[in-house]
């Protein structure tokens, strides 16, 4: 075992917010290392979602990604032979890597022409409380919920 937890390595913030979150966001949303792509998509994305609600596209894209972000979630465990799924709290980073690999997924599922647009529709959707990642996100909690007798297994 390691006698110390290994470092964390900080993102850089991005050009045009000055976020490293967006940077997080963007490294989810690029394919075969295009990271300038990947930031042209998530750009016209959030221009998309200004022009669609007629507020601050980034601010729309901090609620949508607050309003999936998973608070517990359900982890299997062998006890006796059987398996339990047993409702677990989600650790910080892990509820931000989630909700952005949530958001990404459905985003690229949707039907539209451009990443963009798709990306766009589903944050429009999350920060409404609705759309595919809003779902996961009730369904990840419903499960956790249904195997509440199994909490006390934890670990």
């Amino acid at each position: 075992m390691r006698k110390q937890a290994a470092k964390k390595a900080s993102l850089a913030p991005d050009p045009k917010f000055s976020d490293p979150m967006v940077t997080r966001f963007v490294n989810n949303v690029m394919e075969k290392g295009k990271k300038s792509i990947a930031y042209s998509i998530f750009y016209d994305a959030i221009e998309k979602v200004s022009k669609i609600t007629g507020e601050n596209g980034y601010e729309i894209w901090k609620k949508a990604l607050s309003n999936i972000t998973p608070m517990v979630e359900v982890r299997s465990r062998r006890i006796g032979g059987a398996t339990f799924q047993i409702p677990t709290e989600v650790r910080a980073d892990r509820k931000i890597s989630l909700s952005m690999k949530w958001l990404v997924r459905y985003a690229a599922e949707r039907n539209g022409k451009s990443m963009a647009e798709k990306l766009a529709n589903e944050i429009v959707a999350a920060s409404k409380g609705e759309g595919a990642a809003f779902k996961k996100k009730e369904d990840t909690h419903r499960m956790a919920e249904a195997n509440k007798a199994f909490s006390h297994f934890r670990v």
